[in-house]
């Protein structure tokens, strides 16, 4: 079927909802989240430049792009799910890159199937890209978790989702997390302050953790 099969797969994306089973004012699908991933990556990697970072723009791209293309095969699992253990993580982590394996090899012509593996990797690596794109990730979970809790759902699995994406960026060392940190987050408590949750006292905890 070629590469036919590969664009058609890409419609799954738009039916795999993501946070599956809580109540939630806006639903959000990983096509969607992939595509503002896309958009914050490319942000904050001009924000990492601007401050003498070094961009391989080419792979920011890529990886920004198709990281979340193995949730065709498994669906979105639920953080606090797939984080349960390192070797849950790791054991869903090889199914996922062993469907994207098999997809690749039976539908992927045979000169560009290099080109899709190096595509459709996991692209969360120690490199400048791979931070930036583990950054975006969380960033959308911010801005996700905080529009629930804004409109005044209670759930709280989105209080949780908020503080540990903001423990996990204030931990990566990018000139990019410094500016979230010192210019964007001070904006986005200020806006929350009808929530019926303490925005400000919950983020002030995350930060000193």
């Amino acid at each position: 079927m070629g590469i036919h099969t590969y664009f058609q797969s890409l419609n799954d994306l738009e039916r795999i909802i993501r946070c599956p089973g809580k109540f939630k004012f806006e639903e959000h699908s990983v096509a969607a989240h992939s595509w503002k991933v896309v958009q914050y990556a490319k942000t904050l990697a001009d924000i990492e430049e601007n401050n003498g970072g070094s961009i391989d723009w080419k792979k920011l791209y890529e990886i920004t792009s198709s990281h979340d293309y193995g949730e065709i095969f498994i669906g979105d699992i639920k953080t606090p799910v797939k984080h349960y253990s390192l070797e849950l993580r790791g054991m869903l982590q090889q199914v996922e890159e062993g469907m994207i394996a098999m997809f690749i090899e039976e539908n992927i012509p045979e000169e560009l199937k290099a080109i899709f593996r190096r595509q459709l990797r996991e692209g969360k690596d120690g490199s400048v890209e791979g931070l930036i794109l583990e950054v975006a990730d969380k960033l959308d979970q911010v801005y996700e978790a905080i529009t629930e809790l804004q409109r005044g759902n209670t759930e709280k699995e989105f209080v949780v989702m908020y503080r540990d994406a903001l423990i996990k960026i204030k931990n990566i060392k990018l000139h990019c997390v410094d500016y979230f940190l010192q210019h964007i987050l001070p904006d986005i408590v200020k806006q929350s302050t009808n929530c019926p949750v303490d925005i400000s006292q919950i983020t002030k905890e995350a930060l000193a953790v």
